[in-house]
């Protein structure tokens, strides 16, 4: 089979509806939109958010925080049951990438504690959680923190 050769199954696909087509289509002259009103126009309708000329909930609300989005740090992260898995000693972020961990880097890596080690290993990596240190050291492993 080839992708050309393709289709959907029967009854699949429904044709669109065809408006302004004459008054014999049942779907002519006004073209669905009934008569008059701010529905009928061309570009009507209401904009997202508009709540009926009542005081919209996002300027009802009042603003807090920070949002710190122009330097937030991304990382990409990997868990302690994902390292588990891996057959290696040495855990760096290119093994990771080569064994499909990890698909996107970002601003580095980060380990994760979730899940335990059983043996010892070397991970190095952007960052780490607390408990990922923690059960790393206790299975007997090292911690590196590399930086970019």
């Amino acid at each position: 089979m080839k992708l050309h050769e393709l289709s959907p199954a029967p009854g699949a696909r429904k044709a669109p509806k065809r408006v302004g087509r004459g008054i014999g289509s049942g779907m002519g002259k006004t073209s669905t939109r009934g008569h008059k009103g701010q529905w009928a126009r061309s570009g009507g309708g209401v904009p997202a958010g508009f709540e009926g000329g009542q005081m919209p909930i996002h300027r009802r609300l009042p603003k807090r925080g920070f949002t710190n989005a122009r330097f937030k740090k991304t990382y990409a992260t990997v868990s302690l049951y994902a390292l588990e898995k891996l057959e290696a000693d040495v855990v760096d972020i290119a093994l990771l990438l080569e064994q499909g961990v990890v698909r996107k880097i970002r601003d580095g890596v980060k380990i994760l504690g979730d899940g335990f080690l059983t043996r010892k290993m070397t991970v190095r990596a952007n960052a780490f959680s607390k408990s990922a240190v923690e059960k790393i050291q206790a299975a007997g492993g090292t911690v590196e923190i590399i930086t970019n």
